[in-house]
């Protein structure tokens, strides 16, 4: 009885002194990656709760309003894109990982098979739209006016011998019309969503060097917090890296 209470005891202690961390995240990999250092930061009082989203606005929307603590889904251009346009002040406090955005088809094996005036979907937000339209030209579909502005629009195509016809849709919803385009440029978290495998679908993708690393967000006002550090630095462990390259073989790369 007396080694019952002392458990309850130590548990009502741990309990009283955790600190509680939510987050927002996108289902794959991210939630998954939370979810896996949820165990080392109990261990050292953190309490991990992480909030599924597959949208791209409110998980920020809702860390600027003080509802969530952070998030967890984006890259550095789009929340600098975000923060621009919604006159918010969201902070980076870690960078963890790189999803290669691919191209993506149901109906051609190769890019060089796209047929003229073809219709290829595209992410509708400014960053995830420049960055495919770089894939594109990088894999010689288009040209630009400049191969290297991230923020590159359909307006910005100076060269485009297919005749391709762009589609812009929210990223994830992009996967739900890949049967009804003929090609599709998909982030890697909704392409695994979809069950598609970024290594052996993707017919154009991102090398490992991509600018384009996800981050971990927070609020200048709790970026710097005991909970938020013992966050970053599970994400940084070499347990978080090995999980990384083990469970997504290359869909996703460590950044660290």
């Amino acid at each position: 009885m007396k080694k019952l209470l002392a458990v309850v005891a130590a548990v009502a202690a741990f309990s009283a002194h955790a600190e509680t961390l939510t987050v927002a995240a996108t289902p794959v990999p991210h939630a998954e990656i939370l979810n896996f250092v949820k165990p080392q930061l109990a261990k050292e009082g953190v309490e991990l709760k992480v909030k599924e989203f597959t949208d791209y606005i409110q998980p920020n929307v809702q860390v600027a309003e003080k509802r969530l603590d952070a998030n967890f889904f984006q890259h550095q251009p789009y929340l600098d894109e975000f923060n621009k346009a919604k006159g918010t002040h969201l902070v980076s406090v870690a960078g963890v990982h790189i999803e290669p955005l691919g191209v993506y088809s149901s109906k051609i094996k190769k890019l060089d098979e796209l047929p003229t005036g073809a219709t290829v979907v595209i992410p509708n937000d400014a960053t995830n739209g420049g960055r495919a339209l770089l894939l594109l030209a990088k894999a010689g579909v288009i040209t630009l006016k400049d191969n290297k502005n991230i923020l590159s629009t359909v307006k910005d195509v100076t060269g485009n011998p297919k005749n391709v016809k762009f589609r812009e849709l929210e990223a994830a919803t992009i996967p739900r019309v890949l049967t009804q385009v003929d090609a599709a440029l998909i982030n890697t978290n909704y392409a695994l969503e979809a069950k598609l495998n970024p290594e052996k679908d993707a017919l154009a993708i991102e090398g490992s060097d991509s600018p384009y690393v996800n981050i971990l967000v927070a609020r200048p006002d709790n970026k710097d917090s005991d909970a938020m550090k013992k966050l970053a630095a599970a994400l940084h462990s070499p347990e978080v890296k090995q999980f990384i390259t083990e469970k997504y073989k290359g869909a996703v790369v460590p950044a660290f």
